[in-house]
């Protein structure tokens, strides 16, 4: 995959940042700050949800080993259920870019909207699939994240979080209408506050 920037475009500490888990009903959302070094290639970097799960964890792995550095951050489901997702990712990007040492000299997100902070920065749509850093943050907040799923898996059994990541799927919302909602479900999604109102009313 060709890197959208080049030594000539951008700085060498240039950062690819990345989220995970805008759409699920439950968890935190997940994201990743990634500046890859040069003389240590890595070879087929992409879109982490264009990529089967074997590949995502060796990819994973060898990301870590060969980035100049990389940080994972996060914001909750009560950071999610109090500003809304889309500022939670905002903020959980924030916190990503500044766990990196060395600090970036510029940063490349992926999507059209980029958080309020003192770096140089650009918003790259569809940026996981055209700009090679950004697809190593994909894959870090990916992996991370659906690890994390599995874990959730078996702390709250019957819900499929395993298999769905805790998207809105049948299965889902079947288990939520049966079981009821959990303390990592964001009480300000739709399917969940419906589910909420509905047994307050009762």
């Amino acid at each position: 995959m060709d890197d959208l920037f080049s030594v000539q475009d951008y700085p060498l500490l240039t950062a690819g940042v990345d989220e995970v888990g805008r759409g699920p009903l439950c968890g935190d959302v997940v994201t990743a700050a990634v500046i890859l070094d040069p003389h240590k290639p890595i070879l087929g970097l992409n879109d982490s949800k264009t990529l089967t799960a074997k590949r995502r964890e060796a990819l994973f792995i060898e990301i870590q080993e060969k980035a100049l550095c990389f940080s994972i951050a996060r914001a909750s489901v009560e950071e999610i259920d109090q500003l809304n997702i889309l500022h939670a990712s905002l903020l959980a990007m924030h916190r990503a870019v500044q766990g990196l040492s060395p600090q970036p000299e510029m940063v490349l997100v992926d999507g059209n909207r980029l958080p309020k902070w003192p770096y140089r920065s650009e918003a790259v749509v569809k940026g996981d699939s055209r700009v090679q850093a950004i697809a190593a943050a994909s894959i870090l907040a990916k992996v991370t994240r659906d690890r994390e799923m599995q874990v959730l898996d078996e702390q709250y059994p019957g819900y499929g979080l395993a298999g769905h990541k805790g998207y809105p799927t049948k299965i889902h919302l079947a288990a939520l209408k049966q079981l009821g909602v959990t303390a990592i479900h964001r009480r300000s999604y739709g399917p969940v506050k419906a589910l909420l109102e509905d047994a307050n009313d009762k």
